[in-house]
C-alpha cells in the first residue's frame, strides 16, 4: 500500500502539469476468491483497490487514469516456482480457459491500461486469471 501511495504522490504532480497520465497498480484475485490464508497480503490488496478507486476519482479531472490489474497464480514466476504441478493442474481445470495465466498475459492487460485504448476507463480492477474469478 505504502509503495503504491508513494508512487501516486510522486507521479501525480507532473502528470497534472501535462494533463495526462496512466497509473496501473497490481492486485490479486485472492480477495474475491480467498483460496489460501494470506490474510495480510489479501487485505492489503483489497485496500489497494480502494486506493485505485479514490485516486481515480481524485485524478480523473486532471486527465489521469488509475486502474488495477489482478492476477491469480501465474505460470511460472519466482513466486510460483515451488508450486507443485498438481496445483497448477487444479487451477487450470477450474478456469473456463483450462490453463494458468502467464506473466506475459498479465503484462498485456497492464499495457492495455497504459495505452490510448483505455482512455475512457478508470477506477477499474481487471482480473486476469483465465476466468477463475468472474467480476
Amino acid at each position: 500500500m505504502k509503495g503504491a501511495l508513494n508512487l501516486i504522490q510522486a507521479a501525480a504532480p507532473s502528470m497534472r502539469e501535462r494533463g495526462f497520465g496512466r497509473i496501473v497498480l497490481i492486485g490479486t484475485n485472492l480477495f474475491q476468491n480467498p483460496v489460501v490464508p494470506y490474510h495480510d497480503y489479501t487485505a492489503a490488496k483489497a485496500a489497494l483497490l480502494s486506493l485505485t478507486r479514490t485516486a481515480a476519482a481524485e485524478l480523473g479531472p486532471s486527465g489521469i487514469t488509475v486502474n488495477m490489474v489482478s492476477g491469480g497464480l501465474l505460470r511460472t514466476t519466482d513466486a510460483s516456482r515451488a508450486t507443485p504441478e498438481a496445483v497448477f493442474d487444479l487451477i487450470a481445470d477450474s478456469t473456463p480457459l483450462r490453463r494458468v495465466t502467464t506473466p506475459e498475459e498479465m503484462a498485456d492487460a497492464v499495457l492495455f491500461f497504459a495505452s490510448p485504448w483505455s482512455r475512457a476507463v478508470t477506477g477499474q480492477n481487471l482480473i486476469v486469471d483465465g476466468g477463475l474469478v468472474f467480476n
